[in-house]
């Protein structure tokens, strides 16, 4: 006889991305180039960019084990799809309102979101919904605060939070499993822009460094129930306009940055940042990352 289950004890699980990659950005010049993380958080050399070079792009997760690089600056909404093996494909037409210094994260277990941004013309905070087949969908009307210069990441397994941006605020907006952005959650923490942030821990998030508009190290655990954590004293270069993936199932990584540089530095799956790891390929700022496989 099979054992009875009751109905209510079945837990969701939800796939955690074992490699990372960061992608795009500006050095000397802009480019499309990418170095892949490894699961034990080993950054590899250059690999030849595709697709259109680009800066002040935003990158996420979609359909459990790819990934996807979307909108940049004079972009026109393009976007990038990351197989499960890490290759970038060429440009996909881009679909919506065409932005740069936006973010975006995974929800739903398989789904991503791209948020916020400025238009060209203003802050807004319209959103494109990403199908668990990488189908960028038309505009959603914003909700919350218009900003850019922000980050996201996901939390609790299937769902997001977007944080922080320009002009200076730390005001937070959760996004549900089902892809829906809530409106402005007071923001706890030091008020900065240019961050970035990643999910760690299998179901938490943390947001770190950025501008005050003095550069910054500091970071802000996110709870697996969506709640910002005061600020904790930051470990490693203090800078801005980096990108930041997980790697490793339940771990993190922040990377580049600054004043054009590779530098990253390790995140645990208890959330503790690690000190600065000497950086490999090109050295840039204003790039994306996000997980696959």
């Amino acid at each position: 006889m099979f054992p009875i289950i009751p109905a209510n004890s079945a837990t969701a699980s939800f796939p955690e991305n074992d490699e990372g990659i960061f992608g795009f950005g500006k050095g000397g010049s802009l480019t499309a180039v990418t170095n892949l993380v490894s699961n034990a958080g080993v950054v590899s050399s250059d690999v030849t960019g595709v697709g259109t070079a680009r800066k002040q792009l935003a990158a996420c997760e979609y359909g459990g084990d790819k990934g996807i690089f979307g909108y940049g600056h004079s972009a026109a909404s393009m976007t990038n799809l990351v197989s499960n093996t890490g290759v970038v494909s060429s440009d996909v037409t881009g679909v919506g309102t065409n932005r740069y210094y936006l973010a975006a994260c995974s929800y739903g277990g398989d789904k991503g979101i791209f948020g916020f941004g400025n238009d060209g013309s203003s802050v807004v905070s319209m959103s494109n919904l990403v199908s668990n087949a990488g189908v960028v969908s038309s505009d959603v009307t914003g909700v919350g605060t218009g900003r850019s210069y922000l980050a996201a990441c996901e939390y609790g397994g299937d769902k997001g939070i977007f944080g922080f941006g320009y002009a200076v605020t730390a005001v937070t907006n959760l996004v549900s499993n089902t892809g829906v952005v809530a409106s402005d959650v007071t923001g706890v923490g030091t008020a900065r822009y240019s961050l970035a942030a990643c999910s760690y821990g299998g179901d938490k998030g943390i947001f770190g460094f950025g501008l005050t508009p003095s550069y910054a190290s500091m970071t802000n655990l996110v709870s697996n129930a969506g709640v910002v954590a005061t600020d904790v004293t930051g470990v490693g270069t203090a800078r801005s306009y980096l990108a930041a993936t997980q790697y490793g199932g339940d771990k993190g990584i922040f990377g580049y940055g600054g004043t054009v540089t590779a530098v990253t530095n390790l995140v645990s799956n208890a959330g503790v940042v690690a000190s600065d790891v000497t950086g490999v390929g090109t050295a840039r700022n204003n790039l994306a990352a996000c997980s696959f496989n």
